[in-house]
């Protein structure tokens, strides 16, 4: 998504949860340590997921696995983007309700206060309509060499 990864989030598939443990935890919501386990390996077979992320914004995603296939060129296990749409929101932009606020004053009245703040905050080039394949990639092909995740 291209947030900052500063929140807390956790991936929810067939019925478990994975993230990273914190001793203040739920103990009746046991969670798996995601940094041990390979998505390959949590997934078993299921083509979906969710993943929340920020428990404050509350941003809920589906994520459907349609087809998995070594990238050309790409170090093994390495994910790639073949296309895609938009922006990603801004990290603390409210959530999904308070986004698209901000594109529905965006495209009424692109001068207002709301919409300059909104672009003071989360930056003045902000384009929700810009989405940009080859830095998405540039930071997965990061994550790999890095071993994150």
């Amino acid at each position: 998504m291209g947030w900052s990864d500063s929140h807390l989030h956790e991936f929810r598939i067939a019925d478990k949860i994975y993230a990273i443990p914190d001793p203040e935890d739920d103990p009746s919501l046991p969670k798996i340590d995601e940094r041990r386990i390979t998505l390959s390996e949590a997934l078993q077979g299921n083509p979906h997921f969710e993943y929340v992320y920020d428990f404050g914004d509350n941003w809920q995603h589906r994520v459907v696995v349609e087809a998995t296939a070594p990238p050309p060129d790409q170090p093994r296990g390495c994910g790639f983007i073949e296309a895609g749409e938009r922006a990603c929101p801004p990290d603390d932009c409210g959530g999904a309700f308070r986004y698209q606020d901000f594109l529905g004053d965006l495209k009424s009245n692109p001068v207002g206060h709301e919409v300059k703040e909104f672009l003071e905050w989360a930056g003045e080039d902000f384009d929700p309509e810009r989405f940009d394949r080859h830095t998405a990639n540039a930071a997965l092909m990061r994550m790999a060499w890095n071993k994150w995740g």
